[in-house]
């Protein structure tokens, strides 16, 4: 498996950007820089379920329907600092590990590297940023999270939800941002728990009463509950990663 630093200056030569593509992706099968016709993007902070795998392979979906021949994700978990609550990266590495490991995600297909940077919870600023460095490390397509801007608003008032920024406002903001011209911002679908299939799906308005919305708060008091989250929400030894993670904490 394969581990890049992303968003550091030695990424900014294009010349530079292709040999360490070309030596990294050579382990997948990609051969020369020349055979990568598409670098996709998705960053994280919390752990992979099946709705986010579902994305990504809806997404090379797409492309390859475009007539890309061999499009690469790039998965990019933030390694710096995160929330006391949030699971730790070497936690978090080893979950996405067993998502690769189950084939729910092709490794042939795949970089996991991590992203050296803080999460900063500093809205349309670090939505940038975080776009214009992945970007540099390679990446010319771009999944935009359902709510990448979210900041909480001081009046509760003013704002009932508590949110400073709309939830699609991070998407449009980069869609607007100068100096991103080789980056595509792809539509971000919401997956949720279907109840009536027993598998994660992309959310059909029509039939709202069969989904459920399993955020990362739920999962995380799922785990440290040590209750098991509904079948087909996650591949079953990724989950088993983050409950025995909680169980220790709890014991400790």
């Amino acid at each position: 498996m394969i581990y890049l630093l992303a968003g550091q200056s030695t990424f900014k030569s294009n010349l530079y950007k292709c040999y360490v593509l070309h030596h990294s992706l050579s382990s997948i099968g990609a051969g020369n820089c020349g055979r990568i016709t598409a670098v996709i993007k998705l960053g994280l902070r919390n752990p992979i379920h099946n709705g986010h795998a579902l994305l990504m392979q809806d997404t090379k979906r797409q492309l390859l329907e475009r007539g890309f021949k061999k499009p690469v994700l790039l998965l990019h978990p933030l390694g710096g600092w995160t929330k006391d609550d949030d699971v730790p990266l070497p936690i978090r590495m080893a979950q996405h590990q067993a998502v690769l490991d189950s084939g729910v995600l092709k490794r042939e297909d795949t970089i996991l590297a991590i992203f050296p940077s803080p999460m900063m919870y500093a809205g349309p600023t670090e939505v940038q940023w975080h776009a214009k460095a992945r970007m540099n490390a390679g990446a010319n397509f771009y999944i935009v999270g359902r709510d990448p801007a979210g900041m909480p608003h001081p009046d509760k008032q003013m704002y009932p939800d508590g949110n400073l920024y709309d939830g699609t406002h991070g998407s449009r903001v980069l869609k607007l941002a100068q100096g991103l011209d080789n980056l595509e911002i792809l539509p971000f679908r919401v997956a949720a728990y279907d109840r009536s299939t027993a598998s994660m799906a992309f959310f059909e308005p029509k039939r709202k009463e069969n989904f459920e919305f399993i955020s990362g708060t739920k999962m995380r008091t799922l785990a440290k509950t040590g209750t098991n989250p509904p079948i087909g929400f996650m591949e079953p030894k990724a989950w088993q990663i983050l409950a025995e993670y909680y169980k220790s904490v709890i014991q400790n």
